[in-house]
């Protein structure tokens, strides 16, 4: 009743698990993830011990095979159990029981794993291949959805969509670069879940990503966003000329109100990425 990938970065380190299902709020089942151990996808009857213990067996020195071997000799009901696994080391299993409802299948190589079942056929996790290995250059996040959206798009779940999710771990990767937990989103009941989650990491990259490039801001757009700030009660009034003491606590406010405090940069600098959905919201200079 879901398909489902994991994955690593083999570049950044970067670990993470994308999954869909016709099934409500799968990403409070299906994805575990922990930064520099490794990622578990646990579907179908799913055992939602399987994400804990996996990782604490992977953080104990096991590899991606000796996890599965031990889910399988210790579980009862594995026949209907179906897992991905992928180690910090890029080790990977894929398992499918053989109880589990057709179609059902999965597929592993180097730091990947992807797996479904009540699936519209096999096709739905050949197109999840093709995705991932069309995209080493995207950032995990992206090439993860990627491959979600060409399994839903051939097929998928062949009882219908309700709910995907996204979870992504990395070294420094969390807010304010103080954890490495990095994307947790979840569609939980959505009519097109896998197009929810895109507009979610849309969303997640503006308010969330750092910095590219600045520059300077220029003297009308300076003008600009001190009207805006004394619109906004940030500030009774502002100075022209260059930036100031004044306008940069006013700014800030302003940036955390609007929850940009990761696109933040003092000075009078700016990140075009945030200086252009600040000018999206507030498109008419004002006063």
């Amino acid at each position: 009743m879901t398909f489902s990938i994991v994955g690593r970065d083999a570049r950044t380190g970067d670990l993470g698990v994308a999954v869909a299902s016709k099934f409500l709020a799968v990403g409070a089942l299906v994805p575990f993830v922990r930064g520099g151990v490794g990622a578990v996808a646990t579907q179908s009857y799913v055992n939602p011990t399987f994400g804990p213990e996996g990782l604490r067996l992977l953080a104990s020195g096991l590899d991606a095979a000796a996890v599965a071997a031990h889910f399988q000799a210790s579980d009862p009901g594995i026949a209907q159990r179906q897992f991905g696994l992928v180690g910090a080391d890029g080790s990977s299993v894929t398992f499918t029981g053989p109880d589990c409802h057709a179609w059902a299948g999965g597929y592993a190589a180097a730091d990947v794993a992807i797996q479904g079942n009540i699936l519209a056929g096999p096709g739905v996790v050949e197109a999840m291949r093709a995705a991932w290995e069309a995209g080493p250059r995207l950032p995990l996040p992206r090439r993860l959805l990627a491959a979600l959206n060409a399994g839903d798009a051939a097929g998928g779940d062949r009882r219908g969509r309700q709910s995907a999710a996204l979870v992504c771990a990395g070294p420094g990767r969390g807010y304010g670069g103080l954890t490495d937990d990095w994307v947790n989103l979840r569609a939980d009941d959505h009519a097109e879940p896998c197009r929810e989650l895109a507009r979610l990491l849309d969303l997640h990259d503006l308010l969330f990503t750092r910095p590219e490039s600045t520059r300077p801001l220029t003297d009308e757009e300076l003008a600009w966003l001190r009207a805006l700030l004394v619109a906004q009660g940030h500030a009774t009034a502002l100075p022209g000329g260059p930036w100031d003491a004044d306008t940069e606590a006013a700014a800030w406010a302003l940036f955390g109100t609007e929850n940009l405090e990761e696109r933040w940069v003092p000075g009078g600098q700016v990140d075009p990425v945030a200086l252009a959905y600040l000018r999206a919201q507030y498109p008419t200079r004002v006063g």
